[in-house]
């Protein structure tokens, strides 16, 4: 099963970027995380290119349709998500009825050295990933302090951690039942 990891943040010493990588360490067997890191290569959205898109909205959309499930990290800026990771999101939603999110099982996380975790953002991508067609999983895991608690081993965010790998997994086999029974 292969899980694509989308940081949300573009910085370099992302503690989004770092809890990707954390979930990555906890996928067990059969599992592939699959890292993309060009976000910020992707060129504002206009309308005017949306039937000629440009080769990195090209490869996001292909690395998502390849992918059995997502799993995207949001940092939270003013309360909400990231300009560039909606940016991409309004690429990859075109068109709206045929996009590679559509039906593809979507957990959404995130990490902030606020006391909130970033839960706010994290709700508001979910709308959007729900417009997109996504099926979100209904979980949250906002991580809280999140500058010292990925520094050193934390027991219980690696649990937490493993609980969303393990319900993308069950998202994608629950999948593949429901197509075979269609």
């Amino acid at each position: 099963m292969r899980i694509l990891a989308l940081s949300g943040s573009l910085r370099r010493d992302s503690l989004n970027t770092r809890l990707l990588r954390a979930a990555q360490e906890l996928g067990g067997p059969g599992v592939e995380f699959l890292s993309y890191e060009s976000l910020a290569a992707i060129p504002p959205f206009t309308q005017d290119l949306e039937h000629r898109q440009p080769a990195e909205v090209h490869e996001l959309r292909q690395r998502i349709e390849s992918a059995d499930a997502v799993l995207i990290a949001t940092p939270e800026y003013n309360g909400s998500i990231p300009g560039q990771l909606k940016n991409a999101l309004d690429w990859v939603s075109r068109p709206l009825g045929d996009n590679p999110a559509r039906g593809k099982p979507v957990a959404v996380i995130g990490a902030s050295t606020s006391s909130f975790g970033g839960i706010w953002a994290q709700r508001e991508l979910k709308k959007v990933l729900g417009i997109l067609g996504a099926r979100v999983l209904d979980l949250e895991l906002p991580v809280a302090k999140a500058d010292r608690r990925l520094l050193e081993p934390d027991p219980e965010l690696r649990a937490e951690l493993a609980g969303v790998a393990d319900a993308l997994v069950d998202a994608v086999g629950a999948s593949a039942r429901e197509s075979v029974l269609v």
